[in-house]
This record gives structure tokens, sequence and C-alpha cells, in this order.
């Protein structure tokens, strides 16, 4: 039988610790791996599993699947997608006819207006009244035509032209038309006048005072 006090054969025996020395800190225990359990009776290999980190307590978590969009929040506007621009084109279209036709057709009835205008003196003594354009009555006629016909086509242009730029359909030509029918009862009014004035003093030179 063996003393249990004596150091076992080979083995080295550990020195006592001096008086008054500080045992050395324990070591701190680790959690140890989980193991899946096995079937002893199938005789089945045991894996090894690792260990489930968990976040301390205390530390900043953050919500699975990440952060949601509060609502209400900023978005990125979606780009508007370019249409034809059949209004634009329509709207620049009636604009341009405003603009330059109307004001050619009353310019001619305008000038032959004012080439009858000396002769009107002859029959009628009373300027004040419009009775001295009765020479040129049909003149008068597509003068008016040409008016109503011109203010119109730049109503249509106007409406049709913020319709196409409300919608994307022709936004430059939409601009450009409403500009042309903004100016067109200006380039009216001038030709107009200018006509008028060119085809009475026309008809005062031609006028014969003999008779």
């Amino acid at each position: 039988m063996t003393d249990p006090q004596l150091p076992s054969a080979g083995v080295p025996p550990v020195p006592a610790a001096p008086y008054g020395a500080v045992p050395p800190p324990a070591a701190p225990a680790y959690p140890q791996p989980q193991v899946a359990p096995g079937h002893p009776q199938s005789g089945a290999p045991v894996h090894y599993q690792a260990p489930v980190y968990q976040a301390p307590p205390g530390a900043y978590q953050v919500p699975v699947g990440g952060y949601a969009v509060p609502a209400g929040g900023y978005q990125v506007p979606a780009v508007p997608q370019q249409q034809a621009p059949f209004l634009g084109v329509l709207a620049l279209i009636f604009s341009l006819v405003a603009a330059i036709a109307t004001p050619i057709v009353a310019g001619f009835a305008a000038y032959e207006i004012g080439r009858r205008i000396p002769e009107a003196f002859e029959y009628v003594s009373d300027v004040d009244t419009l009775a001295f354009l009765s020479p040129a009555r049909d003149q008068v006629l597509w003068a008016e035509l040409a008016f109503w016909a011109g203010t119109l086509l730049g109503i249509a242009a106007i409406v049709v032209g913020i319709i196409a730029i409300r919608r994307r359909q022709g936004r430059g030509q939409g601009i450009a038309a409403l500009v042309v029918a903004v100016i067109a009862p200006m380039i009216f009014l001038v030709v107009l006048v200018t006509a008028l004035s060119t085809g009475t003093a026309a008809g005062f030179i031609d006028y014969d005072y003999s008779s």
C-alpha cells in the first residue's frame, strides 16, 4: 500500500509556496461548446457545434432586416417619361397660323379698303358713319373673317400649349406657341394699320380729281 503523501514514481514533487505568497488568480471558466447528443446504441459519431454568439448586455441592437423607411420620408422622384410632342406641335401650328396667315389675309383686304376710301367720299359726305366703306364691303368682310379666325386660333394655341406643357407632350413647342400666340394680336394690328394706310395713300394718288 502506497502512502498518499509520498510523491509518485517519476513525477517531481511540487515545492511548497513560501510563507506570505499570494496564490495566482483562478483561470476564468469559458462556456463549453454544445455537443449534439449522440445515440450510444447506434454508434454515430458526435459532431462539434459552434457556440452561438450573443451580444453583451447594453450593446447597440440592430433590428433584423435593417431599418424600415419611415412613412412620409423623402423619396427620389420618378423620372417622367418622354411622350410624343403632338399637343405641342398642334399648339405651335395654331399660333403660327394666327400670327402669319391671318395678318396676311387682313393686310390684302385692308390695302383694298384703303384704295376705295377716296372713291367713297364722292357719295358719302358724312364720314362719321361706316357708310363710306360700302364700296369695299367684300374686303371688309374678309378682314373681319381674318380677325375672328386669328382670335380663335390664338386662344386655341394658348389652351393647347398649356396642356402640352402640363402633360410634357412637346413642352418646348408649347412654350413657343404661347409666346407666338401672345404677340400675334400685335402683329395683326401692325399689318392691318400699315396696309390700310398704304392703300389709302395709293388711292389718293390714283384718284382722278378732274372728275
